[in-house]
C-alpha cells in the first residue's frame, strides 16, 4: 500500500484492490454451481449469492466518494506516466463502469438504477432457467414409432431439446415444435427484461441497450448498421441460391414433410454422423487435442486424481496443464457427460482466474468445461459425432485462452475481455478441428485402430461447404433479431411478432406458427445485443487461421505468437490492437465481411491428399 500512487484515499485502495478479486472468484464459482451442481440445494444457494454479489457491486459502480477518487487519480499524469499499460487500462475500464452505472446522475436516479440492474440480474436467472426447461406431451398424440426418442414420463413425453441430429425428418419436426412451443411466463420475462434493460439504457444517457452495451467492443455502435448490413449484401445471392436448392431437394427427399437443410447436406454428401463416431472417441479426441496443443503451443495436458469432495458429480474429470518449459499453467475440469437436470449447453466457466499476487506469484487460473455428452454404451467408449467432436475443440479453445492470459488483475483474466473478441479463440480452434491434417492425427476407429479414411474427411469438410451461405444467413438473422430487441423494437408488438416479421425479411425459410424459438435463446441474457459477436470472431478467426495456420496447422512460431498477440492479454490489451499484432496489419469492416464470405467458397485444393 505504501507504494501505491497518492491520491487515492484508503477506501479507494481497499476497494479497487482486494475486492474485485474477493467479488471475482466468488461469482465465478457462484455462477459456475448454480448452473452445474446436481444438488438443487446448492444451485438455489448459489444463486442468491450471485444476486447479492451482484447488488453489491451495482451499489459500489454508483459510489460517487469512491468515482472521483479514481477520476483525481486519471487526472494526475504524473500518476498515470508511472502506472504500466495494463494497470491503466483497468483503472479505465473502472472508470467506464461508473460512467455506464450512471455516476453522474442524482442520488434518487442512482438508487434507480441499482434497482433496474439487480431486477435485470433476477430477470436473466429466470429467462435463463426457463430456456432449458423440457416440455411434455401427451404419448399419444405422437405417432408410436418415433417415441421412443423422447423421455417417457408415465403418459408424457419428454422433449428437452431439438433432436437436430436425427435422421428421422418426423422426429425433428416434432422436437422442433413441441420444444419451441410459446410459453406466457417465459414470455412475459423475455419482455420484462427487454423493457427493462432499455430504461436502465436510456436513465443513464443512451439512446437505447444496444449503444450501451456495444460501448468498448470492436464493433463500437449498434452491429447491425455496418458489419451485418454490408455482410448481408454480399451473401444474398449465395443465400438465394441455397434455399432454392435446398426446396428443391425437399420436394425430391420428402413433400409431406419438412425437412432441415441439414439433413439436405446429409443427403447431398451421403454423410451419416454414426459413420464417423467409431472413429471420435472421447479418449481419441482428447489425444488429439493434446497432441495439437503439444506441436503448437508446447503444452500437455495430464490426468490428475481429485480428492474427496473436490468434484460435483463422480464422472467430472480433471486435467493439470502443463507447459514443457514454464511448468503448470492451471486446471481444466472437465463435466462432459449428461446427467439430470444438467443443462443442455456447451460451456466454458472461470472458477478461479488468474492474477499476478502480492507476493510475486501467480494466481493459477482454474476453468470448467461443461458438455452434453451421451453416457457410453456397456463396452464401448463414449463416441461423439462430427459436431460433438468440434464443440470439444471450440470449449477447449475457451480453456486455453483462460489457461495462457497472464494478465496482472484477475479483472481482464482470459476471456473477461470483449465479447467479439472472447469467440475468437474457440472459433479458431473450429478451423483446426476440420483440417484433415488435424483430424488425420487422431480420429481411429475405436475397435480396429484404422484412421479415418481420406475421402471420408474430405467429405465431412466439403459438406460444411453445402448450404454454408444458408447457415451463415441464420447466424446474421439471430444477429438481427438481437439488435432489435435490445435496439428502437416496434411498440405494441410482442417479441414474437418482432421474430415472425424479421425471420420473414432477413432469413429465407418461413416461421413456424405457434413456435417462440427467442425463448430458448439463452444468448439473449449473456449476449444481450451482442450476437453479432459470432460472426465479428468469426471473421477476425478466418483471418487468422488463413494467414498464420492454414499453410501448417502446427506451426510453432506461429503457435507463440498466437499466445504472445492474443491469448496472454485478456481484456488487458484493447481487441482490436491484439488483432492487428496477430495479423501485422489493421483489418476494415470490409476486410472482415471478406473473410467471412471467402469461408463460404469451395476449396477442393484444402482437401486433396496424398494416396
Amino acid at each position: 500500500l505504501d507504494n501505491f500512487p497518492s491520491g487515492f484515499s484508503p477506501i479507494g485502495v481497499f476497494l479497487f484492490v482486494f475486492l474485485p478479486h474477493c467479488f471475482l472468484l466468488l461469482l465465478y464459482q457462484a455462477d459456475f454451481v448454480k448452473v452445474a451442481h446436481p444438488d438443487f440445494a446448492f444451485r438455489e444457494a448459489a444463486e442468491e449469492a450471485c444476486r447479492n454479489i451482484g447488488t453489491v457491486v451495482e451499489k459500489l459502480n454508483t459510489d460517487v466518494e469512491l468515482c472521483q477518487s479514481l477520476r483525481r487519480l486519471l487526472a494526475d499524469e504524473t500518476v498515470l506516466s508511472s502506472l504500466d499499460p495494463e494497470t491503466r487500462r483497468v483503472a479505465e475500464l473502472f472508470m467506464f463502469d461508473f460512467e455506464i452505472s450512471g455516476i453522474h446522475l442524482d442520488e434518487e436516479k442512482r438508487k434507480k438504477a441499482v434497482d433496474l440492474n439487480v431486477r435485470i440480474l433476477d430477470l436473466c436467472n429466470e429467462f435463463l432457467i426457463g430456456t432449458h426447461i423440457p416440455n411434455k406431451i401427451d404419448k399419444h398424440v405422437l405417432p408410436e414409432h418415433i417415441r421412443y426418442n423422447f423421455t417417457a414420463e408415465g403418459n408424457y413425453l419428454r422433449i428437452a431439446g431439438l433432436h437436430a441430429d436425427c435422421p428421422d425428418d418426423l422426429v425433428r419436426e416434432a422436437a422442433y415444435k413441441i420444444f419451441l412451443h410459446s410459453n406466457t411466463q417465459q414470455l412475459a420475462r423475455l419482455e420484462e427484461l427487454l423493457a427493462s434493460r432499455n430504461s436502465l439504457a436510456q436513465l443513464v444517457g443512451y439512446d437505447t441497450f444496444a449503444h450501451r452495451a456495444l460501448q468498448g467492443t470492436m464493433a463500437k455502435n449498434p452491429a447491425q448498421k455496418s458489419f451485418i448490413n454490408i455482410f448481408i449484401i454480399k451473401i444474398f445471392f449465395r443465400t438465394k441460391k441455397d434455399f432454392e436448392m435446398m426446396t428443391k431437394m425437399k420436394m425430391k427427399l420428402n413433400p409431406h414433410n419438412s425437412v432441415s437443410y441439414i439433413s439436405i447436406c446429409d443427403c447431398l454428401y451421403n454423410i451419416d454422423p454414426g459413420l464417423y463416431c467409431p472413429f471420435f472417441s472421447l479418449g481419441a479426441c482428447m489425444e488429439g487435442l493434446n497432441s495439437l496443443f503439444s506441436q503448437l503451443l508446447g503444452i500437455s495436458l495430464y490426468a490428475e486424481q481429485t480428492k474427496r469432495g473436490e468434484i460435483w458429480s463422480e464422472d467430472v474429470r480433471k486435467l493439470a496443464v502443463v507447459h514443457e518449459t514454464e511448468g503448470l499453467l492451471g486446471y481444466i475440469y472437465c463435466d462432459f457427460f449428461q446427467r439430470p437436470d444438467k443443462p443442455h449447453q456447451d460451456c466454458h466457466f472461470t472458477v478461479r482466474g488468474g492474477r499476478l499476487k502480492e507476493n510475486g506469484e501467480y494466481q493459477l487460473p482454474v476453468v470448467v468445461l461443461m458438455l452434453s455428452l451421451p453416457n457410453s454404451a456397456r463396452g464401448a467408449p463414449t463416441l461423439l459425432s462430427p459436431g460433438m467432436m468440434e464443440n470439444l475443440f471450440h470449449e477447449m479453445g475457451h480453456a486455453m485462452h483462460s489457461m495462457l492470459g497472464r494478465t496482472r488483475y484477475q479483472h481482464v483474466t482470459g476471456t473477461r475481455c470483449a465479447t467479439d473478441f472472447a469467440e475468437v479463440p474457440s472459433i479458431l480452434m473450429e478451423y483446426f478441428a476440420n483440417d484433415y491434417r488435424v483430424v488425420n492425427q487422431f480420429a481411429r476407429h475405436y475397435k480396429t485402430g484404422q484412421p479415418l479414411p481420406k475421402n471420408m474427411v474430405s467429405r465431412l469438410c466439403e459438406s460444411k461447404k453445402v448450404c454454408a451461405a444458408a447457415d451463415m444467413q441464420l447466424q446474421v438473422f439471430y444477429a438481427v433479431l438481437d439488435q432489435i430487441y435490445h435496439g428502437k423494437h416496434p411498440l405494441n408488438k410482442s417479441t414474437t411478432e418482432i421474430l415472425k416479421e424479421t425471420q420473414e425479411k432477413v432469413y429465407g425459410l418461413p416461421y413456424v406458427p405457434n413456435t417462440a424459438w427467442q425463448l430458448r435463446f439463452s444468448h439473449l441474457v449473456g449476449y444481450g445485443a451482442k450476437y453479432y459477436s459470432y460472426l465479428m470472431s468469426r471473421a477476425v478467426a478466418s483471418m487468422v487461421w488463413k494467414q498464420c495456420f492454414a499453410q501448417n496447422p502446427f506451426d510453432r512460431a506461429m503457435g507463440e505468437r498466437y499466445r504472445r498477440e492474443m491469448l496472454a492479454h485478456g481484456g488487458g490489451k484493447e481487441p482490436m490492437l491484439m488483432v492487428q499484432g496477430m495479423l501485422q496489419k489493421s483489418p476494415s469492416v470490409e476486410d472482415f465481411v471478406d473473410a467471412l464470405v471467402s469461408d463460404l467458397d469451395h476449396d477442393f485444393e484444402t482437401f486433396i491428399m496424398d494416396s
